[in-house]
């Protein structure tokens, strides 16, 4: 595997930081966020530089009972190209449920979902990510992620699920430290169990980010400094192997660079604590000291893959996973009743978590909302995603909820109503309405005869 040293995410808040900090040799920018024939200029120089740009991709869903979308793939390996990218990374996760699989509506999560670590999943995601490969001009690396909640009647620890996923695809794993933290508060898993269990010989790189503790629930925001514990178990890591390349995230609440600074400086200090005690444990103490740093090499997990099963249809494979992966989604975007051997406390937390991601999101693509509605925006907001699920992008999901709130009679406001109603006619039709003087005039005149 290429070696590919530092690296942080790509944002375009931080581009300007980014191309002047020090010592990064590599970056990863979000692939939906890219346009191939329109690269930002900050991607451009840096990749005339010779920095390394990776393409981070979050809406495949391979984890899905679907097979990957040919769409969504050929944009995933055209930005690929574009960027001349050694690889190219998605998520173990499912995104959307439902569709002609369940004879169900297509529902969409707007985040990532954990699958269950069951043969049938599995024996999907293998599927799927052979499927991926197959599309893909460059190799591809697949990432572990962080949840909230846990599915009844799993099978296998998720080393175990990660080894046997690497092992009968030859899939790259991206391995997110941060995750593993989230998922030891929120799932009670072990970190050092889960790293030991895993094909070392398999990572491409590595993901460190922060997040926060809020009642006990621990929320993977890329939004906070990095803690302590992700770094003690980037160190564990990095004492067993020393992986090709570590990547710094943020992705909101952006700091001043200088702290961006002292974030890599401190992950390079967990690396470099990890390697002196992989030397330490190799060479007398005396010795210790002067040891280089270990290179990547393979290492038996400490806990062998969980054995076969006789091998089954595929076909029902991905119904059973679709049937019980959309019974979820229903539930957490839907209000549908909870599957049974879920917590319904922790899926009341993610429901609610998936709501406020989803208010953010369209603050994000669609500012003038929260502009015209002010503080009404998100009370507004959250009671529609409470009983209007998102059955396609963030765009769509912002002109549903303009729509649903004026059909509801909302806002009371009458100005604050008429800036909404303009708003969704500006972008809802087919084609932008016509700027020319005399269409505006009539617009205005129609609008006048309708108050009468």
């Amino acid at each position: 595997m290429e070696r590919l040293g530092t690296g942080i995410g790509w944002r375009p808040e931080i581009a300007d930081a980014v191309e002047r900090m020090p010592g990064i040799d590599w970056v990863e920018a979000v692939a939906e966020n890219v346009c191939p024939g329109h690269l930002p200029d900050s991607l451009l120089r840096l990749r005339e530089r010779g920095v390394t740009v990776i393409p981070h991709g979050v809406s495949l869903g391979l984890g899905g009972a679907d097979r990957p979308d040919e769409g969504r793939l050929t944009a995933l390996a055209e930005r690929a190209e574009a960027l001349g990218a050694p690889l190219v990374t998605e998520h173990i996760a499912f995104v959307r449920a439902g569709g002609p699989l369940t004879a169900s509506p297509l529902l969409e999560a707007g985040h990532l979902l954990p699958v269950p670590r069951t043969r049938d999943a599995l024996d999907v995601l293998c599927a799927n990510i052979r499927i991926a490969q197959a599309a893909l001009p460059v190799p591809l690396a697949v990432e572990n992620i962080a949840a909230l909640l846990s599915w009844p009647g799993e099978e296998m620890t998720e080393g175990q699920f990660l080894y046997d996923l690497a092992d009968r695809t030859g899939v790259r794993l991206l391995i997110d430290v941060a995750n593993l933290h989230t998922n030891h508060v929120n799932r009670g898993e072990d970190p050092a169990k889960a790293l030991a269990e895993l094909p070392v010989e398999a990572i491409a790189y590595v993901h460190v980010a922060g997040g926060v503790e809020r009642d006990g629930v621990w929320h993977d925001t890329h939004a906070h400094p990095v803690p302590a514990p992700v770094l003690a178990i980037l160190t564990d890591l990095a004492s067993r192997v020393s992986p090709p390349g570590v990547l710094l995230e943020r992705d909101d609440n952006f700091p001043e660079p200088a702290e961006l600074e002292r974030e890599l400086e401190a992950i390079q200090e967990a690396l470099t604590k990890g390697w002196a005690r992989s030397a330490a444990s190799r060479v007398p103490a005396r010795e210790a000291k002067a040891a280089p740093a270990p290179q990547a090499t393979a290492a038996a997990p400490a806990t062998p893959p969980a054995p076969p099963t006789a091998p089954r249809s595929s076909d029902c494979a991905r119904q059973r996973l679709a049937l019980a992966q959309t019974a979820l989604l229903s539930a957490l975007v839907a209000g549908t009743p909870v599957p049974d051997g879920f917590d319904r406390v922790r899926l009341g937390v993610q429901a609610r978590a998936l709501g406020v991601k989803r208010a953010e999101v369209v603050a994000k693509v669609a500012p003038e909302l929260p502009l015209i509605l002010g503080d009404l925006y998100r009370p507004a907001f959250l009671a529609y995603a409470h009983s209007h699920p998102m059955t396609g992008g963030y765009r769509r999901d912002a002109l549903d909820f303009a729509g649903q709130l004026l059909l509801s009679g909302g806002p009371e406001d009458a100005e604050v109503r008429r800036e909404v109603r303009e708003w969704w006619l500006e972008r809802s039709g087919p084609a932008p309405r016509s700027t020319r003087p005399a269409a505006r005039l009539a617009r205005a005149t129609r609008r006048v005869l309708l108050r009468r």
